[in-house]
């Protein structure tokens, strides 16, 4: 029996970023789920933060050089890859010079938000979709971390939906508690429109705060997993509402065990 894919999408993964609760599953469960007989990919932002020389980061040409059109401007699309030898595994990096050249992730140094991260969300999102579709990897679960990875169901659902490499697939998004406080631009649904999406999700995206960016994400999602003890108290009762599974907070002793499983129940 041919052995499943499983697409990881991290907002942050250590070593390239400190350690937080989000870092440490964005390294630890695709190693774990690798162990358990699936194939993974692996992707992340390549933040400016990151040191390309310490990591080994080198750049995919034959994935590099497309450019991906925000609002109506083109921003080339650069592939990095690094390797993670303890647990043979590699990760992806979707870079651009306007987005993530610079030295701090989401926030600037006295820790305001950048005011382009609706825009560097959007090009994340997009990138790892098209960066999969050149691979011609075509994965049975979809797993996104954290909400700059929370365009990333929207656009396979709407945009993507007709796609013939992303079919019989499951959606599967983490919420953290790592909110951010400052909302997306008005702007930010004219982008949405620009590239195609309409209809529901376009209300959400008229008032772009952590709440309404997060439940875009779950309601193009399959299924939902709580991946911090303390999650947004709106979102907690949102997710009670939900017609569709939802995982609860697992503790880092047996997490990888109970998201493998809950794999295996979605794809059964």
């Amino acid at each position: 029996m041919e052995s499943k894919k499983v697409l990881f999408i991290s907002q942050e993964i250590t070593p390239y970023l400190g350690e937080t609760k989000l870092s440490r599953i964005g390294r630890y469960l695709p190693q774990g789920i690798q162990e358990r007989g699936k194939e993974i990919r692996t992707f992340m932002p390549r933040y400016g933060s990151i040191n390309e020389r310490r990591n080994q980061l080198h750049e995919v040409i034959r994935l590099s050089g497309m450019n991906l059109i925000i609002d109506d401007t083109d921003h080339p699309l650069i592939i990095k890859v690094a390797s993670i030898q303890s647990a043979r595994m590699q990760v992806y990096f979707i870079d651009n010079d306007d987005y993530f050249q610079r030295k701090h992730t989401v926030t600037d140094s006295s820790g305001r938000e950048f005011e382009d991260n609706d825009e560097r969300a959007l090009f994340f999102a997009r990138g790892v979709i098209e960066t999969v579709k050149k691979l011609r990897w075509a994965p049975d679960i979809v797993h996104c971390h954290g909400w700059m990875t929370a365009l990333v169901p929207v656009y396979l659902r709407s945009i993507y939906n007709d796609d013939p490499l992303f079919h019989n697939y499951k959606i599967v998004y983490s919420v953290y508690g790592n909110e951010f406080r400052t909302p997306f631009r008005p702007t930010f649904v004219d982008k949405l429109r620009f590239d195609g999406i309409d209809g529901e999700s376009l209300k959400l995206a008229r008032n772009p705060d952590f709440i309404n960016v997060s439940k875009l994400a779950i309601r193009h999602s399959d299924a939902v997993i709580v991946g911090s003890e303390e999650i947004n108290s709106e979102l907690a009762k949102f997710l009670k509402t939900l017609d569709k599974p939802v995982l609860p907070f697992q503790d880092e002793s047996k997490y990888i065990e109970a998201y493998d499983n809950f794999y295996d129940q979605l794809l059964s």
